[in-house]
């Protein structure tokens, strides 16, 4: 199939002096059979002036108000308004590259149904990308190049929200946008990785990720940090959880301690260890904490590591490689 339709989904919230940018960087794209889902989640700036003025000028972009409230709805409503036999998703506030579409829908046309096409992604700020953006962006596009993304699944989302594109096909399949689930970005990842979407490895830049002060991301409670670890247990328990293993939290920090909570609450019998000699041989929540040497004395364990330094994360991987421990069959890092 040569050029197929691609729908482009892009909610929108007072995102107004930022617009402008975005829809001229999709106008400028060397594909050119696209049709853009473009939905007002209930701005109160001029963004749905500004983008109206758009649609006189180009019948591709089709303008929507959501029904609804927040992304999800909007994303459902732009979803189910699409023709497209790809769909991708963008946000309000980023940039495409001229060869975004263009990339993506060829590494679909060539690897077919249940693929990802994926790309790699830039930070840009007026004031200056953060340290910890720039590592993020530094480890997502190191998976994406090897096409490696779902390795480090549990860590963080490994499939750049406003970077992807799939067959309209596969996204039914995954019933995507369906569930009221925050972060929607990571939860929609863990769907790609529960069906076996396969990532197409790419080493092109093709987006631009705009960071700002005031972005939904780092802001919005439903992008708070225990959103993201209950997301991560849900998914677990849901995909890689193995019933004949002992489950092991490793770690008793912030994540740790939520994780042992959501553990506690389901009924899921588990042993909890640590390296930090001023916790271990603590009761939290009626469970004794135990020295992580306890590992070598747990039967068919499953560790689920919340570590958060990097530097222990290291000395953790190589101990568990020492015992001859598997990623995902054996443990996973959660942080």
């Amino acid at each position: 199939m040569q050029n197929p339709l691609i729908s482009i989904l892009t909610p929108f919230k007072n995102t107004e002096i930022y617009l402008g940018d975005c829809l001229n960087s999709i106008l400028n794209q060397t594909y050119t059979n696209w049709e853009l889902l473009i939905i007002d989640d209930h701005s109160t700036d001029n963004s749905f002036e500004l983008v109206s003025s758009y649609t006189k000028k180009d019948n591709r972009i089709k303008l929507l108000k959501n029904s609804g409230k927040g992304i999800i709805s909007a994303l459902q409503l732009a979803f189910n308004s699409s023709s497209g036999y790809f769909i991708t998703r963008m946000d309000s506030d980023d940039i495409m590259l001229p060869n975004k579409l263009e990339v993506l829908a060829n590494n679909l046309i060539q690897n077919g149904k249940q693929h990802v096409a994926i790309g790699l992604v830039e930070y840009f700020s007026a004031n200056g990308v953060g340290e910890g953006y720039k590592s993020y962006e530094t480890w997502l596009n190191t998976l994406t190049k090897s096409g490696k993304n779902y390795n480090e699944i549990y860590k963080e989302c490994v499939i750049p929200s406003p970077c992807w594109m799939l067959h309209r096909d596969d996204l039914i399949a995954c019933d995507a946008f369906n569930p009221n689930k925050y972060p929607e970005d990571y939860d929609l990842a863990f769907r790609f990785y529960k069906y076996n979407f396969k990532c197409i490895p790419c080493d092109t830049i093709i987006h631009k990720w705009r960071d700002y002060s005031t972005r939904t991301s780092r802001t919005h409670i439903h992008y708070a940090q225990n959103h993201f670890t209950t997301l991560k247990v849900h998914h677990y328990l849901d995909i890689d959880y193995d019933k004949t293993k002992t489950q092991v939290v490793w770690g008793a920090g912030t994540k740790g301690k939520l994780m042992a909570k959501l553990f506690l609450e389901r009924g899921i019998h588990f042993e909890w260890i640590c390296d930090n000699p001023n916790k271990i041989g603590r009761d939290i929540y009626g469970k004794s904490l135990l020295n992580f040497k306890a590992l070598t004395s747990i039967k068919n364990a499953q560790s689920l590591i919340t570590v958060a330094n990097k530097e222990a994360q290291k000395e953790i991987r190589a101990y568990l490689n020492k015992l001859n421990l598997k990623p995902i069959k054996d443990y996973i890092f959660f942080c």
